[in-house]
């Protein structure tokens, strides 16, 4: 089969609601099970009993990881390696989608398992080495450190001997990582976290980008703007590659630690650190997206948005600045298995696009499906949009819903 030819680019408005176009590789049987997953997952109290039980599960070893890995599972991961992975990363190729092999294992505590993370890391490098399809890298720095050693860090704390060895070894982990991506040509995200480490893996981050990002944007770092500073991130990170003549590479997202942040805030007494509002996150995401339009000459730029409002105001603001749809420092992200809808939409017009495709064991992968599921529930109308708009589409095809 033929891969789809991108239609015209910079169209004036594009239609995030045609599902024929958003569901385009989803066969009738495939698009049933994601029905049924997602009519699951826009029931409140059924979310939150399934979750429970399939912790349970899980803790008491029971004989479910098969159950798992044909319904959520497949429906937001590429498999359990990177090799299962191939189909997704192929799929999603023939409709002109580029993947982000993301290795979603959490939980990792010893040294041992940062430097097994930081091997599987290296193979998604040389996998996307050796991929067209394959544009970006990513990593968390919790995942090759320990959260309690940056938490430190970041208080500017007297380290022992032991500890500040091991921050070397973080430091070496991520120049690793980051010089294995330059050398293969490849770029690669250093993810968000949180607001009481983020200060450590923002500086870890732009030694980074001094270092590897002096000819294009290699490094990225990711600034999230449901922080009530994260605009001000991102104009003093750009100072900062403007002082030094880098690229700044950077990744927008709107933030996944909302409800841990202000629990936290609330609990210590300090000012909470989030937008106090749905709207100000969002007039700030979009303030970020023309800030980086604006200093375009410096900046690589991928916008990890599922708002269709912000992915419109991107198009029109390439086509304002006179920025192709193949421009390599512009990018659109979302993740596997949510907002179709724009993702194939985006690429059908000829813009760039990348699907974060998460793997790993199944059983290891649990906590990334977990949160998952809290997100779609507790962001408002995303899993109701997601299933209405697959709905649409079953009916379009004459689909019995059940």
């Amino acid at each position: 089969m033929d891969p789809v030819v991108p239609t015209n680019p910079h169209p004036r408005q594009l239609a995030f609601d045609d599902t024929a176009t958003a569901f385009a590789a989803q066969s009738d049987k495939a698009l049933r099970k994601k029905w049924l997953v997602f009519a699951s997952m826009n029931n409140n109290l059924l979310t939150k009993t399934g979750t429970a039980v399939l912790k349970a599960a899980f803790k008491l070893r029971l004989p479910i990881n098969k159950l798992v890995k044909h319904t959520v599972f497949e429906q937001f991961c590429g498999g359990e390696t990177i090799e299962e992975s191939e189909a997704t990363v192929q799929e999603l190729a023939h409709f002109g989608i580029k993947t982000i092999l993301d290795y979603s294992v959490e939980g990792e505590k010893t040294e041992q398992g940062f430097d097994a993370t930081t091997a599987e890391i290296l193979r998604t490098v040389a996998k996307a080495k050796n991929s067209p399809h394959i544009p970006f890298c990513v990593f968390k720095v919790t995942g090759i450190g320990a959260f309690e050693l940056l938490e430190k860090v970041q208080r500017k704390e007297k380290l022992s001997a032991q500890e500040t060895a091991a921050f070397e070894r973080v430091r070496s982990r991520v120049d690793q990582i980051c010089k294995a991506t330059a050398e293969a040509g490849v770029r690669v995200f250093i993810d968000g976290e949180e607001t009481w480490i983020q200060d450590t893996i923002d500086e870890l981050a732009y030694d980074m980008m001094r270092k590897y990002n002096q000819q294009a944007p290699v490094v990225y770092n990711t600034y999230q703007l449901y922080r009530a500073d994260g605009l001000r991130l991102l104009q003093d990170a750009m100072h900062m590659a403007t002082m030094h003549n880098i690229w700044l590479g950077a990744k927008l997202v709107r933030g996944a630690y909302m409800e841990k942040e202000r629990e936290r805030a609330q609990e210590l007494g300090y000012p909470d650190p989030i937008n106090p509002g749905k709207q100000a996150t969002d007039d700030l995401y979009n303030k970020a997206l023309k800030f980086c339009l604006d200093n375009k000459q410096r900046i690589g730029l991928c916008s990890g948005s599922h708002n269709e409002y912000s992915n419109q105001l991107l198009t029109v603001l390439m086509q304002k600045h006179s920025v192709q749809p193949t421009d390599p420092n512009f990018y659109f992200a979302q993740l596997y298995g949510m907002s179709d809808n724009l993702s194939f939409t985006l690429a059908a017009a000829g813009y760039n696009v990348v699907k974060y495709v998460p793997y790993g064991p199944v059983e290891k992968v649990m906590p990334y499906l977990f949160r998952r599921a809290q997100e779609n529930t507790s962001v408002a109308g995303q899993s109701s949009r997601e299933f209405t708009l697959i709905e649409k589409e079953m009916k379009r095809r004459g689909i019995r819903l059940l």
